[in-house]
């Protein structure tokens, strides 16, 4: 990697409390933090439009778009894609939603398959390589709404599929003018064990979650078994490793976690402008993946010591500063 493309950033300062990078990983999602934001959240949601999105060879997405009325035209229309697990009301895309769309940006909140109340929507389940299917929601979301430039951005998988979903941008035919990601997924091996190798209570977190939307996605297809239900009890490597053997083609786990890795060289090729936040401590996103990356020249990539995992809390007031850095690159980088 090139001095240029690494930018050892200080600018994020947050107090003395909040550097903990589990306080901010936890504080992120928070109760609190939604309770905090939930006048500001509102008007997002009140605009808010649902859509039923034809992703190509028989795959439907769902998704909320909402239109500014801040600005005679919209600055841009954003695409948000939210993590493995989460959804279009996660806190970290409520929030920056509506901080665009005060801005004077059109926002459209993408739901990946069986995530929220989606799962009747496909047959087979979600996986982490399932792009082919976001290429084709954000084509067709460029088709619906005009507002142009077009942005996608993305947290933790988001990230990972935002950054992918800019590799094959053009190719797709898809009008993409810059990309940001946020604690992107890099390596899914090495995610896989960080998260493993962190406080249990990440793993909890994630396998909660994902049971949870297994049962849902059981209940909208009980014509056939997903998992057994000593399977469902598994830990999280030993799920996804039957998720594979069982419901793709990958075979093995590393070929599926190889499937969507973007480690490496993967996006040097890249011609989408982007840009890349981290911080050094996130405890499920090593750093040293980051570090290890060949980017494009119109790639750039901002790494705070703080921030935990998709977190940045930057006071306590709980407002994010990656919000602030999202807002700033994207008026540098389009001049809008």
């Amino acid at each position: 990697m090139t001095d240029s493309s690494l930018i050892e950033s200080g600018v994020f300062d947050p107090p003395r409390l909040l550097r903990n990078a589990h306080v901010q990983s936890i504080l992120s999602s928070s109760f609190l933090r939604r309770a905090v934001f939930r006048r500001k959240d509102a008007t997002l949601e009140q605009v808010a439009v649902e859509h039923t999105l034809d992703c190509g060879n028989g795959v439907r997405l769902q998704g909320f778009h909402s239109a500014q009325s801040a600005l005679s035209s919209a600055r841009a229309l954003v695409v948000l894609l939210h993590g493995w697990e989460g959804s279009a009301q996660s806190n970290y895309i409520l929030h920056t939603g509506a901080r665009l769309l005060a801005e004077g940006c059109d926002v459209f909140r993408l739901n990946f398959r069986d995530h929220v109340q989606t799962h009747h929507l496909n047959r087979e389940l979600f996986h982490s390589c399932r792009i082919d299917e976001v290429v084709g929601a954000v084509a067709e979301i460029a088709r619906r709404f005009p507002a142009r430039p077009l942005v996608v951005g993305g947290f933790s998988l988001g990230g990972n599929f935002a950054l992918r979903v800019a590799l094959r941008a053009p190719a797709a035919g898809i009008p993409l003018a810059w990309t940001f990601a946020v604690c992107p997924v890099i390596s899914p091996k090495a995610g896989l064990k960080a998260i493993e190798d962190a406080p249990w209570f990440y793993e909890y977190y994630f396998m909660r979650k994902w049971r949870e939307s297994l049962r849902r996605k059981q209940a909208a297809f009980p014509d056939r078994e997903l998992f057994g239900r000593a399977e469902l009890h598994g830990g999280l490597r030993e799920l996804t490793r039957n998720l594979v053997e069982r419901h793709t083609k990958f075979g093995t786990l590393d070929n599926y976690l190889d499937g969507y890795s973007i480690a490496g060289d993967a996006l040097a090729a890249m011609t989408v402008p982007a840009n890349i936040l981290t911080a050094a401590d996130d405890p499920v996103i090593p750093v040293d993946n980051f570090r290890a990356l060949k980017l494009a020249p119109s790639t750039e990539l901002a790494i705070v010591p703080h921030g935990g995992h998709c977190g940045f809390i930057r006071d306590w007031n709980l407002r994010s500063w990656a919000e602030d850095f999202i807002l700033a690159q994207m008026t540098r980088r389009l001049a809008i």
